[in-house]
């Protein structure tokens, strides 16, 4: 696998600086296969909506077919792959940020029924539960 930061990733998604562009979309598509796929961590993924949606100002549209690109290529490997999955469909229908989606089904994953939050947008999923007094 071919580990790729996020700042590679957005040279070859958004294309805003041509030299960099360049060398992210030769090593994306001439070395990355199915064979031997990009790999894209979970903190990179998170990151990667972040950029776009902060920095770049994209429409929640256009990050969601973003999203959905990298997680139907078979040329990427997405770490937690079933929990960005359902943080897509999450992030599609909800208020909160794909993130938190993200960070709630990994915590599932590993036996949490539900994370802790103090945001009311991510709270009104049924895997986060809002704090809101001290927990015993």
């Amino acid at each position: 696998m071919i580990g790729l930061d996020t700042n590679v990733l957005i040279r070859y998604i958004v294309q805003d600086d041509e030299q960099q562009s360049l060398l992210a979309a030769n090593l994306i598509e001439n070395q990355c296969s199915a064979e031997n796929p990009a790999f894209i961590n979970e903190i990179t993924l998170c990151e990667i909506v972040w950029v776009l949606k902060r920095a770049y100002r994209y429409d929640k549209i256009v990050i969601l077919t973003v999203l959905k690109q990298l997680l139907c290529i078979d040329e990427v490997y997405i770490s937690s792959h079933a929990e960005a999955w359902a943080a897509y469909y999450d992030y599609q229908t909800g208020n909160a940020d794909f993130s938190d989606y993200f960070i709630a089904g990994i915590n599932k994953k590993f036996g949490c029924p539900f994370t802790f939050s103090f945001d009311k947008k991510a709270c009104q999923n049924e895997n986060f539960k809002l704090l809101t007094q001290k927990y015993e």
